[in-house]
């Protein structure tokens, strides 16, 4: 929602906007300091009409309710002015296709059986996938839950969008946090897969219609466009994932900021950034101190409220990382 990538954004499509296809939100905004969530029906039309004054366009192509990871979330505003407004967005041709963004599978599948949705946008690869849909990785036995295939509940739904002509656009390809299953290190399978791998398990399914890619670097993009011309062997995932049953949890914060905002004004991705940074080492590292220092709000402010763990899409714990940071940073 950040005005200035949005601009960004509409420059780039200046001239070539014909030959794009475009999902945007409906549901967040940008406050004039921070992204924030909203169902706010005010909010939600300021938020829009930025979204396309923003991206020099009169009309975008798919209009993706943002984020509904809880089910009785979804049955809160099915039937709400919200999803008024959805439909008379629709009507008026601001958007052609009524989406819905979604981190949990029972939210996701609840919302496309409605018949309201005809664009998913789900987080999707092969760890998050082996996750049970009622296991947290906080749980203290949650190794010995791990599924040995796809959760269920995903399978179910795939299959009922693929039945159905219902288009998935896949979130998180290559895991969460800046592409962990690209690093054995990092990754919950304890392998490295590659971006190929990656793009070709998702795109693999037959209700994904594409797989958005993140990137910071020129040189990302180069390597995620080069699956259009990689060979069967460099997209073979199958092998590669041969005795990795075990599921990735949650729990892990990806600095996504879908928690923001803090009613106290912490920048809660950028502690929790900065967190794990300085666990990485035996020692708090100098530029990681000053960066935290710097920060205008520090954990110690955190009141304890939980609203931010009430928005995370991934379960973590962020009350007890906010006490970890004041250990970690001493404020």
């Amino acid at each position: 929602a950040d005005p200035k990538v949005r601009g960004n954004i509409g420059y780039a499509l200046e001239g070539r906007r014909d030959k794009m296809i475009i999902q945007g939100h409906i549901g967040c905004w940008y406050n004039g300091e921070s992204y924030e969530r909203t169902r706010d029906l005010e909010k939600c039309k300021k938020g829009f009409e930025d979204l396309l004054g923003l991206l020099k366009t009169d009309h975008i192509e798919v209009g993706m309710i943002h984020i509904v990871d809880r089910a009785e979330e979804w049955d809160s505003i099915e039937n709400s002015p919200f999803m008024d407004y959805v439909k008379q967005l629709k009507a008026e041709g601001k958007i052609q296709h009524i989406g819905l963004s979604s981190h949990n599978a029972e939210a996701a599948l609840k919302a496309v059986k409605s018949g309201l949705i005809e664009v998913l946008m789900f987080s999707l690869n092969p760890a998050f996938d082996r996750l049970s849909s009622d296991v947290s990785a906080w749980d203290p036995e949650a190794d010995k839950k791990m599924l040995p295939g796809i959760d269920p509940v995903r399978v179910e739904l795939y299959d009922y969008c693929a039945q159905h002509g219902i288009a998935i656009t896949v979130m998180k390809a290559f895991g969460s946090g800046g592409g962990r299953l690209l690093d054995a290190e990092k990754s919950p399978l304890h392998i490295s897969l590659t971006v190929n791998q990656c793009l070709a398990y998702a795109l693999a399914k037959p209700c994904v219609a594409t797989a958005i890619c993140g990137a910071k670097t020129i040189e990302e993009v180069q390597a995620d466009l080069a699956y259009m011309h990689a060979t069967d062997a460099e997209k073979d995932y199958a092998t590669a994932l041969n005795g990795q049953g075990e599921a990735v949890g949650s729990g892990d914060c990806t600095y996504c900021k879908h928690c923001a905002p803090c009613p106290q004004g912490i920048d809660i991705a950028r502690v929790n950034e900065l967190l794990d940074a300085a666990k990485a080492s035996d020692k708090v590292p100098a530029d990681i101190q000053k960066a935290y220092d710097a920060l205008p709000h520090h954990a110690s402010e955190c009141t304890q409220c939980g609203t931010c763990e009430g928005r995370c899409p991934f379960d973590v714990p962020v009350q007890q990382r906010m006490k970890d940071a004041v250990n970690v940073f001493g404020k």
